[in-house]
C-alpha cells in the first residue's frame, strides 16, 4: 500500500465514568469492536475512560459515543466531564425514593400491620398494602438495574447488571416483593458506594489533570493577552507573576523567582529559576516576576505527558489481574449454574418448599457477581500510580509497579544517579607560603581557556572564591597531558603528574610537610608525605582526578577534582536495605579507583568498572541468573540496554527529558534519589494490597457461596457483605496508597 492509499486514523477519547468494573468495559469494549471503522478499543474502567482508533472515513467521534451510550453508560468527552456530585445522580434520586418506599412499607408489614390492608388477590395470592409498596420500591429504584440488564443482554454479558435484574424479576414474579425491593434498593446503594469510593480513587489523577492552567499571558506585539492555554504556541512570551501557574514548558528569558515544582517532580523544596533556566507547566511560580519563552504546545508538554502516561497505566495488566479476570470467568457462570440447581433440585426431586429453596437459590445468583474481587486490583493499581505520579515518580502501568514490588536487588549507574554527574574542585593544596587564593588564581587563568571538563571545574570554583584573573599569553593545550601559557611573563603549567615528570620533577622524592611546605632531605620531619606516593596517591584512591600546577622549576599545588557523590546517595542505600533489599549493586564504566572510592562512600555492597554498555547489560542478565530480581537504575539513554533488560528499569531526573519519559519503566522526575526507597515502599506494600484485597474477596465469596444453600446466607447478607461491603473494603484498603509519602 502506498503512503497515499493510507488511510489517516483517528483516535477518540470518552470519558465513562459509569463504567467502573470490568464486566462494564467488557460490554462497551463487545459493542464498539462490532462498529465498523473501529480499529482499536482500550477501556479503563478504574479511571472510567474509553479510547477508541477508527477510520474517520467509515464512522465518526459522534457515532462512536452513541454505541457506548447504546450499551446503557452516559458518555462525556474528557473536555467536558461532569462534576456533578453522585449524590444528585438520577440514579441517586431513584434510589432515595425507592428506598422511602420501602420503608413505608416495612412500617405497615412489622410495625403497623392493622393497617396493612388488602387490595387485591391474583391466582390464590393475596396482596396487602405493603406489597404494594415494596412492588412500587423494586420498580423505582431496580428501573436503572433492569435498564443496564437489558444492554447485558442485548451485548450477551453475563454481568452483574443482568444477574440483579434477574434476580429482581424473579422476586417478585414468585411473589416475594419484599426480597424483590431489598435488593433494589440494597443493590442500588451499593453501586452509588462503589462509583463514590472509585471516584475517589479517580481524584488524584483528575487532580494532576487540574494542574495547568486554563489561560496564560502572553506577550504579543508588544501587549500582554490574557488566552486560553490551547492557543499558547511555541515561541510566544508567557509572563507568569508570583503565585501563577506556569502555562507551558519553556525557557526563562527574564527575571528570577523560586519555582516550586512539587507537581512534577516531587521536590519539597522550591527551586531557584534564573535566564536560561528550564520550566515546566503546571509549575508555580513562587515570589519573582518572570517571562518564559514556550518551547512545546498544549498537550506536548511534561505535565500532559505525565497525565497521559498515567490515565494509561491500566494498559498492562499485572500477573495478579489476568488470574483475577481468568477465575471470573469460571466463577460466575459456575456459580448461577448452582443457584439454578439450587432453586429447582430441591422441590423437584425431594419436594421441599419452593419458596425456600427458590430464595437460597437467588441468594447464589446475588453472590455470582465477581464485583469486588475483579476490581480488587486495579483499583489498587490506579491509587498507587497516581499516588507515585503526585510524588514525583511516574509509573509506566500496574505490571512494573507489581514487578518493582518483587525486586530484591537494585543495580545503580554511577555518573548522573549516584554522583551529580558534574565536575567539581573537592581539595587545593597550596606548596610553599602561597595560599590557596593564590593557587586557585593562577591556575584559574590558565584554566579558563580550555574547554576540558576538569578545566572548567576549576575555573567555576575559581570565579567562586572571587580570587580576580591574571593576563594570560601564549595558551597551549598539551594533548592528554594538560595545558601551558604565560602568566606575567612566567610558563606555567597545569596538569597530570606525568606531565610534571616529564618536564624533570622527581615527584616521588618531594615531600611535603603538613603547613605545605617543600621538606628539604637533611631536615625532613616525620609528619611529611610523598608528592606523588602519598599525597596524589591518595587522592587517587579517593576517585578523585589530580592536577599540578607549577612553571618549569618549582611546583605550585596540587588540585583535586571530582565527580560529587550527590547529597543523600547514603541514606538513600541505607534506606533501600531497610525497605528489604537484599543486594545494592554500583554499575560503572568509570576506572577502577573512582569507583572503588564512590563505592565506599556510598555503602554499595558491590561494584563493577569499566563497563561498556554492553558490558552493563550483560552484569545484569548475570545478576538474574543468580535468581535475582533487577531493577536498573540509570539516566535513561547511555544506560537504555541494561535498562531495558532488568525486570524494571527505572531512569533518574526524567522531567523534560522525551527520551525517559517513553522508554522507561519508571521514571523519577527529579534527580532526587530519596524516591527510590519510596518506590520501593510503595510498590511493596501496594502488593501487599493486591494479595490482601484479592484474599478477602475470595474469602468473604467462599463463604457466602458455602452458606447460602443452607439458608445461613440471605440476600441482604449476600449484597450488604459480598458485593457492597467488599467492593468498599477493597476499594477503602487501596486508598491507604495515597497516604505512602517519600520520607525528605
Amino acid at each position: 500500500m502506498t503512503a497515499e492509499e493510507r488511510v489517516e486514523h483517528e483516535e477518540a477519547r470518552f470519558s465513562v465514568p459509569e463504567m467502573d468494573c470490568p464486566s462494564c468495559a467488557g460490554k462497551v469494549e463487545s459493542a464498539l469492536s462490532r462498529r465498523a471503522g473501529v480499529e482499536s478499543v482500550e477501556t479503563h474502567p478504574a479511571s472510567g475512560r474509553v479510547v477508541v482508533g477508527y477510520d474517520p472515513e467509515a464512522t465518526d467521534r459522534d457515532e462512536l459515543g452513541a454505541t457506548i451510550e447504546g450499551t446503557g453508560y452516559a458518555v462525556e468527552s474528557d473536555e467536558n466531564a461532569s462534576s456533578e456530585p453522585i449524590r444528585r445522580s438520577p440514579r441517586a434520586v431513584a434510589t432515595a425514593l425507592g428506598g422511602a418506599v420501602l420503608l413505608v412499607g416495612l412500617l405497615l408489614r412489622f410495625a403497623l400491620p392493622g393497617s396493612d390492608a388488602a387490595l387485591f388477590s391474583v391466582l390464590g395470592r393475596t396482596y396487602l398494602l405493603s406489597h404494594a409498596l415494596f412492588v412500587a420500591s423494586a420498580a423505582v429504584a431496580g428501573l436503572p438495574i433492569l435498564r443496564a440488564g437489558y444492554y447485558s443482554l442485548r451485548a450477551r454479558s453475563l454481568d452483574i447488571d443482568f444477574l440483579m435484574g434477574v434476580g429482581i424479576l424473579g422476586a417478585v414474579a414468585a411473589h416475594h416483593p419484599f426480597e424483590g425491593a431489598m435488593l433494589a434498593v440494597l443493590y442500588s446503594v451499593a453501586e452509588l458506594l462503589e462509583r463514590f469510593s472509585m471516584e475517589r480513587a479517580r481524584s488524584s489523577l483528575h487532580e494532576l489533570m487540574e494542574l495547568s492552567p486554563e489561560t496564560a499571558t502572553v506577550r504579543r506585539d508588544g501587549e500582554e493577552r490574557t488566552v486560553p492555554t490551547e492557543e499558547v504556541v511555541v515561541g510566544d512570551v508567557a509572563v507568569v507573576r508570583p503565585g501563577e501557574r506556569i502555562p507551558m514548558d519553556g525557557v526563562v528569558i527574564e527575571g528570577e523567582s523560586a519555582v516550586n515544582q512539587a507537581p512534577i517532580t516531587g521536590e519539597s523544596v522550591p527551586v531557584d529559576k534564573e535566564k536560561g533556566a528550564e520550566v515546566y507547566a503546571g509549575t508555580i511560580n513562587e515570589s519573582g516576576y518572570l517571562e518564559v519563552q514556550v518551547t512545546s504546545e498544549a498537550g506536548e508538554n511534561t505535565l500532559a505527558r505525565v497525565v497521559d502516561l498515567v490515565a494509561d497505566a491500566e494498559r498492562e495488566k499485572t500477573d495478579r489481574e489476568r488470574f483475577v479476570d481468568r477465575f471470573a470467568s469460571v466463577y460466575t457462570p459456575l456459580v448461577v449454574v448452582a443457584a439454578l440447581l439450587t432453586a429447582a433440585v430441591p422441590p423437584l426431586a425431594f419436594g421441599w418448599a419452593w419458596d425456600t429453596w427458590f430464595l437460597r437459590g437467588l441468594t447464589l445468583l446475588v453472590i455470582s457477581c465477581p464485583c469486588a474481587f475483579v476490581i480488587s486490583t486495579p483499583v489498587s493499581v490506579v491509587s498507587g500510580i497516581t499516588s507515585a505520579a503526585r510524588n514525583g515518580v511516574l509509573i509506566k502501568g500496574g505490571n512494573h509497579l507489581e514487578a518493582m514490588g518483587e525486586v530484591d536487588t537494585i543495580a545503580l549507574d554511577k555518573t548522573g544517579t549516584l554522583t551529580t554527574g558534574e565536575l567539581a574542585v573537592t581539595d587545593v593544596v597550596p606548596v610553599g607560603d602561597r595560599s590557596e587564593e593564590e593557587l586557585l588564581r593562577c591556575a584559574g587563568a590558565i584554566e579558563r581557556r580550555s574547554e576540558h571538563p576538569i578545566a572548567t571545574a576549576i575555573g567555576d570554583r575559581a570565579d567562586g572564591a572571587g580570587v580576580g584573573n591574571r593576563a594570560v599569553e601564549g595558551f597551549e593545550s598539551l594533548a592528554g597531558r594538560g595545558v601551558r601559557a604565560e602568566l606575567d611573563g612566567t610558563v606555567h603549567y597545569a596538569g597530570k603528574p606525568a606531565l610534571f615528570e616529564a618536564l624533570g620533577f622527581d615527584l616521588s622524592g618531594t615531600r611535603l610537610r603538613s603547613d605545605g611546605g617543600i621538606c628539604l632531605e637533611e631536615g625532613c620531619h616525620e609528619d611529611c608525605e610523598s608528592l606523588r606516593d602519598e599525597l596524589v596517591a591518595r587522592l587517587e584512591r579517593e576517585g578523585k582526578t589530580v592536577v599540578l600546577v607549577g612553571t618549569d622549576e618549582e611546583i605550585e599545588g596540587v588540585i583535586g577534582v571530582a565527580d560529587e557523590v550527590r547529597p543523600g546517595a547514603r541514606e538513600a542505600v541505607s534506606r533501600l536495605r531497610e525497605r528489604g533489599i537484599d543486594r545494592v549493586v554500583m554499575l560503572t564504566g568509570d576506572n577502577e579507583g573512582t569507583a572503588r572510592a564512590i563505592a565506599r562512600e556510598v555503602d554499595v555492597d558491590e561494584y563493577r568498572a569499566e563497563l561498556l554498555p554492553e558490558e552493563k547489560l550483560e552484569a545484569i542478565e548475570r545478576l538474574e541468573r543468580e535468581g535475582a530480581s533487577v531493577a536498573m537504575v540509570g539516566d535513561g539513554v547511555n544506560d537504555a540496554p541494561a535498562l531495558a533488560t532488568a525486570s524494571v528499569g527505572v531512569a533518574m531526573g526524567a522531567a523534560g527529558t522525551d527520551t525517559a519519559l517513553e522508554t522507561a519503566d519508571v521514571a523519577l522526575m527529579a534527580d532526587d534519589l530519596s524516591r527510590l526507597p519510596y518506590l520501593v515502599r510503595l510498590s511493596r506494600t501496594a502488593n501487599g494490597v493486591i494479595r490482601g484485597n484479592i484474599g478477602a474477596s475470595l474469602a468473604v465469596k467462599a463463604v457466602l457461596v458455602a452458606g447460602a444453600p443452607f439458608g445461613l446466607v440471605t440476600i441482604v447478607h449476600a449484597v450488604v457483605i459480598g458485593d457492597m461491603g467488599m467492593s468498599l473494603a477493597v476499594t477503602g484498603n487501596a486508598m491507604r496508597l495515597a497516604r505512602i509519602e517519600p520520607e525528605e
